[in-house]
């Protein structure tokens, strides 16, 4: 067998590594200078007012969630094709969740099914208190439909955008928030750019921006305008909140500033290696990613859907011989709504049929910025003997 290829992988250079290596030898490993600098950065390429970095993408969907007020009887609403988090946050907050079945073609939620189901919430009294919109795969949802009705509904939107940092909607970067309230970011070492760990929420609200803040190092604040009476010296802090501990290293920021500098070149290459799969696997029995004309997606994952009708194999069979042959494929995502935790809620396998038919069917191939084209060559080559010879 040649060379395992992961489905992803995080490109570190030198430049990285001198970038972590000066902040070990400075005064702050934690809570210095870079952590703004690296929040200033993402604000300024997604052309948004505030960015509030964090030790994860799933933190950051807690803090927007507990900064829009979602609390106990509260719903929130998301897709069931997307990691837990996504759903998790609101029962951090004490909400309930609900999900919006998925678009056959871009994978993300389904426009028309949130359409029919706002109007049946609204006759039920259950409407939406937030909206998390998934940008599965890098691509972003419709972002201005689902804008306007949060507008006619009443609800707020949180823009999942784990996979899509460098992606674009409407010509525009995504994290811009123009249709939502907050965006999340993921710097995971599989995402566009790494941080190891951590994550980003962006927004143009300062009373946000502030909360998330405040929130996300253990509700303390310095600040002598929110205090209930004047600091008792220049030591003094209060809490006001009950927070988390849920803050970015120096270190962290430090890799992703450097990252940053790469970004463009990194979705460039993405749409690169998008393109040639394009070519190779034209006449293969699958569907190749759709892409809508209002997206520019980031390519974080690239997804297959087999043809199941036209292989001799199934689904499992198709997943296990190309793991056995050195193609690390995985599947993006099984549906929160089959998950045991959400079973126990009174979900049932049949709620959602667009996103159990896509689980069903649906392979992520290797994506990543260094994936070379004699590798491309070798997936094409193994997915074709897979498929046509079983």
């Amino acid at each position: 067998m040649d060379t395992y290829i992961p489905y992803g992988k995080q490109h570190i250079i030198q430049d990285d590594i001198d970038a972590v290596v000066e902040v070990l030898k400075s005064d702050f490993i934690t809570q210095g200078p870079c952590v703004p600098r690296f929040e200033d950065a993402m604000a300024n390429y997604c052309h948004a007012k505030f960015a509030v970095a964090v030790n994860s993408a799933t933190s950051a969907l807690h803090l927007a969630c507990r900064a829009l007020g979602l609390g106990e009887g509260d719903w929130l609403w998301t897709t069931p094709i997307t990691f837990v988090a996504s759903a998790n946050c609101a029962l951090y907050c004490g909400a309930k969740v609900d999900f919006v079945d998925i678009d056959p073609r871009t994978y993300n939620m389904s426009i028309k099914s949130l359409e029919e189901k706002l109007e049946r919430a609204e006759k039920a009294g259950t409407l939406p208190n937030v909206l998390v919109a998934v940008h599965l795969c890098g691509q972003s949802c419709e972002m201005e439909k689902i804008h306007s009705l949060g507008q006619k509904y009443g609800f707020r939107i949180i823009e999942d955008a784990s996979h899509a940092v460098g992606g674009r909607y409407q010509g525009e970067p995504v994290g811009n928030c123009r249709y939502s309230d907050i965006t999340v970011f993921s710097f995971h070492p599989v995402k566009i750019i790494t941080t190891a760990e951590g994550g980003m929420a962006l927004t143009n609200q300062s009373d946000l921006a502030e909360k998330m803040e405040l929130l996300r190092s253990h509700g303390i604040t310095r600040a002598p305008d929110l205090m209930t009476h004047e600091a008792d010296g220049p030591w003094y802090y209060q809490q006001i909140e009950l927070g988390y501990n849920y803050r970015m290293t120096e270190l962290q920021a430090a890799l992703g500033f450097s990252q940053m500098m790469r970004l463009d070149e990194y979705v460039s290459r993405r749409h690169f290696l998008a393109n040639k799969y394009g070519e190779l696997l034209d006449c293969f029995p699958l569907n190749l990613p759709w892409q809508h004309p209002d997206s520019y997606s980031a390519f974080h994952l690239f997804v297959i859907r087999l043809q199941l009708d036209r292989i001799g194999l199934s689904h499992r069979q198709v997943f296990e011989k190309l793991r056995e042959s050195g193609i690390g494929v995985n599947l993006h995502y099984i549906p929160i709504h089959t998950q045991p935790y959400y079973q126990s809620m009174g979900f049932e396998i049949g709620d959602y049929p667009q996103a159990e038919t896509y689980y069903s069917e649906a392979l992520s191939l290797p994506m990543f910025p260094m994936l070379t084209e004699e590798q491309l060559e070798q997936i094409s080559s193994i997915l074709e003997d897979v498929l046509l010879r079983g």
